[in-house]
């Protein structure tokens, strides 16, 4: 994820020197952060961030900037255990360069890859990895710590939930309600 979607919102937002960049760069890499973190931590505002994001990158005509964001949503969404077959994505894949079409395939599980070292990269290789329904304990543990490290509520939440099941599956009824009234923190 980290090759995809970090060096899209540097080019985004112009970072690399050069020219003062344009406008709509500036917009779409501010909307873009704003969603994440807004989407995330469960806030309503995700959604007006992202189509603020999209429209300043369709304002160019760039299929595969849009189509890069579009990604960038279906990751987080990811990270939150909210799974699809990533339709905005889906919708440009013709214009789609092969690697952002290799990141989409990763997504939906049905290609592999490292997962990286920072929170969100973490988060998306664990969703990926349960919806592949190969995830072990460790990794759910690993993904709840992320998510509660960084304070995103939404994440957090889903992941917590992953743990209460599975410590109602192990019959650790204990364990279960402990991850409960974690939740109910969280929630509250």
């Amino acid at each position: 994820m980290k090759r995809l979607v970090l060096p899209a919102l540097f080019i985004l937002a112009g970072c690399g020197g050069g020219p003062q960049p344009a406008d709509w760069q500036l917009d779409a890499a501010q909307s873009m952060g704003l969603f994440q973190r807004y989407y995330l931590s469960g806030d309503a505002r995700a959604d007006a961030e992202f189509l603020a994001a999209r429209r300043a990158l369709a304002s160019t005509g760039r299929e595969d900037l849009v189509a890069r964001a579009e990604l960038v949503r279906c990751a987080v969404r990811t990270a939150s255990l909210e799974f699809d077959e990533c339709p905005g994505f889906l919708a440009l894949r013709p214009g789609a360069a092969p690697a952002e079409i290799a990141y989409w395939e990763y997504l939906i599980g049905k290609r592999e890859r490292a997962a990286p070292a920072e929170p969100l990269g973490r988060l998306v290789a664990a969703g990926v990895q349960l919806r592949r329904k190969t995830i072990r304990p460790e990794t759910i543990a690993e993904a709840v710590e992320a998510a509660s490290t960084q304070g995103w509520r939404r994440a957090l939440l889903a992941w917590l939930g992953v743990q209460e099941q599975r410590a109602r599956e192990a019959g650790d009824a204990d364990a279960a309600a402990r991850i409960r009234r974690r939740m109910d923190l969280v929630s509250g």
